[in-house]
């Protein structure tokens, strides 16, 4: 099992580097020559990085028997 420390250390980590995507995203929608390619790709990575908190974050309450 993973220390609670290191899981929300990593949570942390991905949280940063989702919001720095946020930016780069809203820049690049800015710019009237922004790349479709470069665009979908970093909005996938952002996707990808929300679910990843999610899955982290879930491993962080307990289970609760029924």
């Amino acid at each position: 099992m993973i220390p609670t420390a290191d899981i929300q250390r990593r949570i942390i980590e991905l949280e940063v580097e989702h919001r720095d995507l946020d930016a780069v995203i809203d820049l690049l929608t800015r710019d009237a020559l922004h790349d479709e390619l470069q665009l979908r790709r970093l909005k996938k990575r952002k996707l990808q990085l929300k679910d990843h908190i999610t899955l982290l974050k879930m491993q962080l309450i307990p289970d609760v028997p029924a």
